[in-house]
C-alpha cells in the first residue's frame, strides 16, 4: 500500500527507491530531522505496543548488529526482524522509524555518524523534497518504509 497520491510524491518515491540502503538511510534520517518538530504520534495504543515491541529488539543488538538490522529492511532481506517490521500496520513501520531516529538521537541506536554527508547525486532529489508540503513529505516517508521489509 502506497501513500503517495500525487505526481511530484510519486516520482520521488520512485527515485528515492533506486538509491543504496545506506543512503535511503540517511535520507530518512535527514528526512526525520527536517519533520521531527511537527510529528506528533496519533498511532492507536496497540501499534505504538507492537512497534515498541519491534523497536526493544533493536535497542537488544551491538551497534553493528542494529545497523545490519535497518540495511536488512530497506533491502527486503527475508531476517527475524525484517519479517517482524513487515508484519507492522503502515502506521507502526512509520512509529518504528520515528523511534529509531529518537534512539539514534538519544544513543540507544547507532547514529549517523556526525561527519556523513549524503552522497552529490542526491542533491536534486532533496530539493524535491523540501518543496513538498509537510503533508506531502509525510505520505513520502509513510509510503518508502511501507514499502520496506521481508517480502
Amino acid at each position: 500500500m502506497t501513500y503517495a497520491t500525487d505526481e511530484s510524491t510519486k516520482r520521488s518515491l520512485e527515485q528515492f527507491s533506486r538509491y543504496d540502503a545506506d543512503t535511503q538511510l540517511g535520507l530518512l534520517w535527514f528526512g526525520y530531522l527536517d519533520l521531527k518538530d511537527k510529528l506528533t504520534p496519533a498511532n492507536e495504543t496497540s501499534t505504538q505496543d507492537t512497534a515498541a515491541a519491534v523497536f526493544n529488539q533493536f535497542v537488544a543488538l551491538s551497534q553493528e548488529e542494529q545497523m545490519q538490522a535497518q540495511r536488512d529492511i530497506v533491502n527486503r532481506a527475508d531476517t527475524d526482524l525484517s519479517r517482524a517490521y513487515s508484519a507492522l500496520a503502515s502506521s507502526g513501520k512509520l512509529d518504528l522509524w520515528l523511534r529509531l531516529a529518537q534512539g539514534m538521537e538519544d544513543g540507544r541506536i547507532i547514529g549517523v555518524p556526525s561527519d556523513y554527508e549524503l552522497p552529490p547525486e542526491t542533491k536534486e532529489f532533496v530539493e524535491q523534497i523540501k518543496q513538498l508540503e509537510f503533508e506531502q513529505r509525510l505520505n513520502f516517508m509513510r509510503s518508502a518504509v511501507v514499502e520496506m521489509g521481508a517480502k
